[in-house]
């Protein structure tokens, strides 16, 4: 039994399977594309899990997605994942809820702030929220994504096409670039799904592991973001609006979300690849299998992230 939807500003689409008695966490489903990414899954009917920041936009986002799939079995938990504090106490939550987890979507994001942030960690702010915030939030979910047999598609981002880990000072403490930052984010957390990949293969975790990415679409990211620095909203989202609204080149919040629900529900979906839309310069478009960004091709800078990354989060990757 399959369940589709159709986008119809775009006529770019998928088929989801049926998702009935699985359950699935969706970090950053408050708003945008993980919205879209949230309320697809619960129409395939499953049980969504929505850990948000700010409540009052999650209940908002609740009835967006109940208005859309009348019956949606969907909830909101707490999660900061800029404090690990937080993170660890959702780990607790669920765990002590006991349900596995069959799908994880690791989509929540914060992108560019002008002037150089932290995390109440210390960490600079993207690079803790975008990588290490999963990266511990994963390894608190280890146990139960390992009873679902779970599938973990973390959504890296176009701009991990270039640039590097910044191995001398990944936290940016003397010379913060907020578009190498962001990039670096990105970059870490797809290696980190690329070698939680090897190890549950090496493991015997039962664990698959992909990534996904959007293309560019008019999201929150790049919009007014006071408490990120940035008043107003960017020339480039102002611009990827008017393209958006005319079908240009890049995509919707909605079609936005499709490679990652491709990557994280199709069955034919490999363990260890990259999805995102095949349009030009991959902006927008249908999405399908990709080429792998050459900055995450590294096994060696794999495993090196992983073990900066226990390092910094005093997290252990120990299956129950």
């Amino acid at each position: 039994m399959t369940r589709r939807a159709t986008n119809r500003s775009a006529s770019i689409d998928i088929t989801i399977p049926d998702l009935s008695g699985r359950r699935a966490v969706v970090t950053g489903a408050s708003d945008g594309m993980g919205v879209g990414i949230a309320s697809r899954l619960a129409a395939a009917g499953a049980e969504v899990v929505m850990p948000v920041r700010n409540p009052s936009k999650g209940e908002a986002a609740i009835a967006t997605i109940r208005a859309a799939v009348p019956g949606a079995r969907v909830s909101l938990r707490s999660l900061d994942l800029s404090s690990l504090e937080s993170v660890t106490a959702l780990g607790d939550t669920l765990r002590a809820e006991g349900d596995p987890i069959h799908i994880l979507i690791n989509n929540a994001g914060v992108m560019r702030p002008p002037q150089r942030q932290t995390t109440v960690d210390g960490f600079e702010l993207q690079f803790g929220t975008n990588h290490l915030g999963h990266f511990a939030l994963v390894a608190g979910l280890l146990p139960l994504l390992r009873a679902g047999r779970a599938r973990v598609t973390s959504q890296v981002s176009i701009a991990a096409r270039r640039g590097t880990i910044n191995w001398d000072d990944p936290n940016w403490d003397r010379s913060y670039a907020a578009m190498r930052a962001y990039s670096q984010s990105k970059i870490a957390l797809g290696l980190f799904g690329l070698e939680l990949e090897r190890l549950s293969t090496a493991n015997g975790w039962g664990i698959t592991s992909n990534l996904a990415h959007p293309g560019v679409a008019p999201t929150a990211l790049m919009a007014a973001r006071p408490e990120l620095g940035r008043s107003a909203d960017t020339p480039n989202i102002r611009m990827t609006r008017a393209l958006s609204a005319r079908g240009i080149l890049v995509g919707t919040p909605l079609t936005a979300g499709l490679p990652a629900l491709l990557a994280a529900t199709d069955p034919t979906a490999k363990a260890g690849a990259l999805y995102g839309p095949g349009g030009f310069g991959q902006l927008g478009g249908r999405p399908g299998r990709v080429q792998m960004y050459r900055p995450m091709r590294s096994a060696d800078d794999a495993r090196r992230i992983w073990e900066l990354s226990e390092k910094l989060t005093r997290t252990a990757y120990v299956p129950a």
